[in-house]
């Protein structure tokens, strides 16, 4: 027996004509096709508000758009790829008008100098430098600096000296900003915690681990009756 006599042709939609909604799905398209071939235009005008209300169920989200049921109407007609002959209480909408591409977002051209920093940061060092020499500058660079040795030990090591800290901001600002010299950070607790995103609530937070803990220790098994 000839294999190929038994073959079945499986129609995939990757096969099929592209949906201009593949929100609604291919059924509502054959009902599109259907309605156009329908000779009496009273009748095909019943039948676009009848699958203009297949549509409404289908997609219920569109409730939360202002004039959803003008909306619903343009949808029809783009499915019918903008040959619709019936008596809609919308005009049919200009193709052109959804063909447009979209805006491009512009993207930052520059790129990122220390990624476990984030541009943020650069963008941080670049207005210290602009700052005028004085106390108010010196503090703001030690607040920076505790905030990027917090980055440093949640993306790379358990340990990081405050050279290596001060030595990041410098060269990330091209060297337009020094670090005062005598320059200290407050030390880190011993039971801090540095953990990345997304690890717990209480990330980076020293007592977090402590206070875990805890909760353990003060935890009571409920008394059985013999």
């Amino acid at each position: 027996m000839n294999l190929n006599e038994n073959e079945h042709t499986l129609d995939y939609n990757t096969s099929r004509e592209k949906l201009a909604m593949p929100e609604y799905g291919r059924n509502v398209l054959k009902m599109v096709e259907q309605l156009k071939a329908i000779p009496d235009r009273e009748k095909r005008t019943e039948q676009a508000r009848a699958v203009v209300k297949v549509m409404e169920l289908l997609n219920p989200q569109v409730h939360t758009q202002e004039n959803f049921d003008h909306k619903l109407w343009d949808h029809l007609y783009m499915i019918a790829g903008y040959d619709l002959d019936v008596d809609s209480p919308y005009p049919c909408p200009v193709a052109e008008e959804f063909a447009t591409a979209p805006v491009p977002v512009p993207m930052k051209g520059t790129r990122i100098k220390a990624f476990h920093y984030g541009r943020n940061i650069e963008s941080i060092i670049q207005l210290l430098c602009e700052q005028p020499e004085g106390e108010v500058k010196t503090e703001m660079i030690r607040s920076l600096a505790i905030y990027m040795r917090t980055q440093y030990l949640i993306w790379n090591k358990d340990s990081v000296a405050d050279e290596t800290i001060f030595a990041d901001i410098e060269k990330i600002s091209d060297y337009k900003l020094r670090v005062p010299e005598g320059l200290s950070l407050s030390k880190i607790a011993g039971d801090a915690n540095f953990a990345r995103p997304g690890m717990g609530i209480n990330v980076g937070q020293p007592g977090s681990q402590r206070n875990r803990q805890r909760g353990k220790n003060n935890y009571k098994r409920p008394y059985k009756k013999k």
